[in-house]
């Protein structure tokens, strides 16, 4: 099967499909990782709400695919940025979100975005006004039941004018919370509103931070996500986590190795990018449960140039490389996103994200996919 892709110049050449779709596997409590897929969101294209206004979600589809994740025994971490969280879906509508896979899926494992993004921070915003827009959302999600991802706050990141000020409100926030909670660093490089979150630009001192607010809050917290796209900084803090803290990778550069470990140990994963590889993930993971490294590295390794194609900077407009390969998959039956946010990568993007997914199998009806992605190019000019 080929079809005649532009290159950077605009000059079309015939590319031949050469990828196989990944064979399936479903994963279990006992299997070796706990694997969440932070999942994106439909928008719905025929709606008449200005796409920069409130968010038109299709339920729907948006339900099916959370179904197809749960069928894949992947985690859902829900409500989080891959869900537009903050650029295009804002708390109402991501409180309607988490109440809807509740209601649609009440046994699988979820955990729900929890963050102040209600709160319209300025000058004045003070740390009392962060802890009551987190407190707001803490008390909605677990009335529905609903287990809790900290999220890294906006608000606080503006509001805060030292460590001591993270460690109060990450303190007041916990005593709240009915269950344990992953917590969320996030890096500016997803949200350049977080630069300098803990405190501190380097490093180290966000660490010791960070550290300090887990070990004030043992009983509290299940585990930490951390999306620095920096492996190393995760292993530093992967070592010095407290006995029982998991540690999950947001690294949607490095995941294989840091899934996989080391002698000192591994990192479970909560990644946008196992969105579009939920099957890999799946199957990759299974393999590693039954002791197969191997071939747990031979079937995640080919995704990593995927992945840092979708993930390039800008970072924060990864969201079109996941939704683009959702449409291409047939969960969804437009490319149309939420905030317009289709049109936040140009055209060369789409096809190399094209060629990549082919090359490990992650395109699972190749012959919609390249009818669908002929579509695309006529939209382009490109007959």
């Amino acid at each position: 099967m080929k079809l005649a892709l532009p290159d950077d110049r605009g000059s079309l050449t015939n590319y031949h499909l050469t990828g196989s779709p990944i064979a399936e596997a479903r994963l279990t409590p006992a299997s070796a990782r706990v694997v969440f897929s932070a999942a994106h969101v439909v928008a719905d294209p025929l709606s008449a709400a200005d796409p920069y206004g409130s968010a038109a979600v299709d339920w729907e589809a948006t339900m099916a695919f959370r179904r197809y994740l749960d069928g894949l025994g992947l985690g859902i971490a829900e409500a989080m940025d891959t869900a537009q969280r903050g650029m295009g879906l804002d708390w109402p509508g991501a409180l309607e979100l988490i109440t809807r896979t509740k209601a649609e899926l009440p046994d699988a494992l979820v955990f729900n975005g929890c963050g102040t993004d209600q709160l319209q921070a300025d000058d004045n915003t003070t740390l009392d006004d962060v802890v009551a827009a987190y407190l707001e959302q803490v008390e909605a999600i677990q009335k529905i039941g609903g287990r809790l991802i900290l999220m890294a706050s906006r608000a606080l990141a503006r509001a805060a004018n030292s460590p001591e000020d993270y460690l109060n409100v990450y303190g007041r926030v916990l005593d709240a919370c009915d269950a344990p909670v992953v917590l969320h660093w996030l890096g500016p490089m997803f949200d350049p509103a977080l630069e300098g979150y803990w405190g501190s630009d380097r490093f180290e001192d966000c660490l010791e931070t960070c550290l300090a607010m887990i070990s004030a809050n043992p009983d509290k917290v299940d585990g930490i996500k951390i999306s620095l796209l920096d492996k190393q900084k995760e292993v530093i803090l992967r070592r010095r986590l407290p006995a029982g803290v998991k540690m999950y990778t947001g690294d949607d550069f490095n995941y294989p190795e840091l899934i996989e470990g080391d002698e000192a140990g591994f990192s479970h994963a909560l990644l946008g990018i196992f969105d579009p590889l939920a099957p890999a993930a799946a199957y990759a993971v299974s393999r590693l449960s039954e002791g197969d490294a191997k071939s747990f590295r031979g079937t995640l390794d080919p995704t990593v140039p995927l992945a840092r194609q979708i993930f390039r900077a800008p970072t924060q407009y990864y969201k079109t490389g996941v939704v683009f390969l959702a449409w291409l998959n047939g969960f969804q039956e437009h490319f149309v996103m939420l905030n317009g946010a289709q049109a936040a990568r140009p055209l060369p993007d789409f096809v190399t994200i094209f060629k990549e997914a082919d090359a490990c199998g992650l395109l699972r009806d190749p012959d919609l996919a390249v009818a669908r992605m002929r579509s695309l190019l006529s939209i382009y000019g490109v007959s």
